[in-house]
């Protein structure tokens, strides 16, 4: 087994390569062993290219795009947030299930934040 320390020295173009391969199975397992975030992805293949149509500035299209990839973002750290805590205490506990229920209210945040800036931007 590696130690976290082996990686640590790794520096320049060979510590982004290994960086954007555990990027790539990150998302990877999040595709594979998460229905919510397969369902927020869909959404955002839909509303991206609508928020390109839609958006009338470069300000409007960044607004709108970012307020979906925020969502992606959030749903994947939730998702991360859950594992651990199944890993560490696979037995219901009132702090893995605070955990679980704060990484939930996360996301709905981001749903709720995309929902007021699309409706800012395409609704002034």
């Amino acid at each position: 087994m590696t130690s976290a320390h082996e990686f640590k020295g790794k520096k320049g173009l060979i510590r982004l390569w290994n960086a954007l391969g555990y990027s790539r199975a990150g998302i990877a397992a999040a595709w594979q062993n998460e229905a919510a975030f397969r369902e927020e992805v869909l959404v955002a293949a839909i509303a991206i290219p609508l928020a390109l149509f839609w958006g009338e500035t470069g300000v409007d299209r960044a607004l709108l795009i970012g307020s979906i990839i925020l969502i992606l973002i959030v749903e994947i750290l939730n998702s991360a947030i859950e594992a651990v805590v199944d890993k560490a205490s696979p037995e219901m506990h009132d702090l893995a299930k605070r955990a679980k229920d704060m990484g939930s209210a996360a996301v709905l945040f981001s749903l709720i934040n995309a929902a007021v800036v699309w409706a800012c931007v395409l609704w002034p």
